[in-house]
């Protein structure tokens, strides 16, 4: 997401690449944009820009004429316009030919030359907004790199603030108090510092004062005689967190065009200048208000309770699908390894009981089955002929075997 810086970068963007340009016609829209039609147009123009904190302003200028005969036509600006930008997560300027016109450019400033050349804002997720004849934010306060002074006067004056009972690292994204820090500022400047970023705002700063002693870049060393006094004044200058909000955005600016530059896209030099926003080894975790806050040691006592949420979960299976390291394989290994052992002794309990399980039902089956049969042949005319035949022969059976039996009982 740009930040102070870079919407400083971006006001010198447009400063150096429409230097003598002159500008002609209708600003045009994109039909997809819904912040306002940009109501100016003008024969000659130029376009001059600057930025406070977080905002960025471009000034359209009419170019008067030398023949004071020549009156402007119906339509056309006489009056400068001033249009104010907010970048949102991913607005930047470009300055390209027509040809090579960007596909997410939803405001356009044509130059007059031959080729035409463009001046395009170009924001793909279209978070950011503009505002002809706009003015700075009220809201905002001043800018942290720019208005040092004022910027340290206002946070100071409202230190008793209600805002100032957040955590530090949240007050700081804070735009009334903190214009122009933004996620990656706030995690360098608390991670130099050595603050944890979910401690009291207002612990952190209401030993500071409202003026800057040390705004003369003066060593330290040579004001202080006495070792105690030294050790303890060094690290209240090396803890003053609103002298860091000044400091560490201009460092940012200070890495020249690399740290925003549009045409080559070449970020190496500011990957290169972080030190805790996404770095190797440094911890993570998010605020209050869903921002990601990178920090290395203790959080501090404010962190926000863990939530458990369906979307954490879906994240937590993301993660172990995804991770790759030798932990994690021998990790799932095991896992894997004890979940076939206890399959495999299921199954060798279970594969007997099986069989069974299978040969019971058609056994009850069978059994079920046998009544009706039985049923069947008992009213068919066979079986009663058969039961009959069957009677007969028991009968006789019976004769056979007891009349020997009773004949010797009479000779006896």
């Amino acid at each position: 997401m740009p930040e102070g810086p870079e919407l400083h970068l971006a006001s010198r963007f447009v400063n150096k690449m429409c230097d003598g340009v002159v500008f002609t016609g209708q600003v045009r829209k994109s039909d997809v944009s819904k912040s306002p039609d940009v109501p100016f147009t003008c024969e000659a123009y130029r376009i001059t820009a600057t930025s406070r904190g977080k905002e960025v302003k471009l000034t359209l200028t009419p170019m008067k004429s030398d023949d004071p005969k020549q009156r402007i036509k119906s339509g056309q600006a006489d009056t400068p316009m001033d249009i104010v930008f907010r970048f949102g997560m991913s607005g930047y300027f470009r300055f390209t030919t027509e040809d090579e016109l960007p596909k997410h450019a939803h405001l356009r400033f044509y130059s007059k030359e031959k080729p035409c050349r463009v001046l395009s804002y170009v924001d793909a997720r279209r978070f950011g907004s503009w505002q002809p004849n706009g003015t700075w934010q009220p809201d905002r306060g001043p800018c942290i790199m720019f208005e040092y002074k004022s910027f340290r006067e206002n946070v100071m004056l409202h230190l008793t603030d209600r805002a100032f009972d957040r955590p530090i690292c949240e007050v700081l994204l804070n735009q009334k108090y903190f214009n122009g820090i933004g996620n990656y500022l706030r995690a360098e400047i608390l991670f130099r510092l050595n603050i944890p970023p979910f401690v009291p705002a207002r612990t952190v700063l209401e030993g500071l004062e409202s003026e800057d002693l040390c705004d003369n870049e003066k060593p330290v060393k040579n004001e202080l005689k006495d070792t105690k006094t030294k050790e303890k004044t060094v690290k209240e200058e090396t803890a003053d967190l609103l002298r860091l909000c000044h400091s560490v955005p201009l460092e940012v600016v200070n890495l020249g065009g690399k740290g925003y530059d549009p045409e080559k896209a070449d970020y190496s030099a500011f990957e290169a200048w972080l030190q805790c926003y996404y770095v190797d080894g440094m911890k993570s975790v998010r605020d209050h208000n869903g921002r990601t806050m990178w920090f290395k040691g203790d959080p501090g006592p404010m962190m926000p309770k863990v939530l458990k949420s369906p979307k954490a979960k879906k994240r937590a299976k993301k993660e172990d699908d995804h991770d790759y390291t030798d932990k994690k394989k021998v990790a799932k290994s095991r896992s894997v390894s004890t979940t076939k052992k206890k399959v495999v002794k299921q199954e060798a309990v279970t594969k007997t009981p099986k069989k069974e399980k299978d040969v019971h039902p058609k056994e009850a089956g069978s059994k079920r089955r046998k009544p009706e049969k039985a049923w069947r042949e008992v009213n068919s005319p066979q079986h009663e002929r058969s039961t009959a035949r069957r009677r007969k022969s028991s009968s006789a059976e019976q004769a056979a075997s007891t009349g020997p039996q009773r004949r010797s009982a009479r000779t006896k």
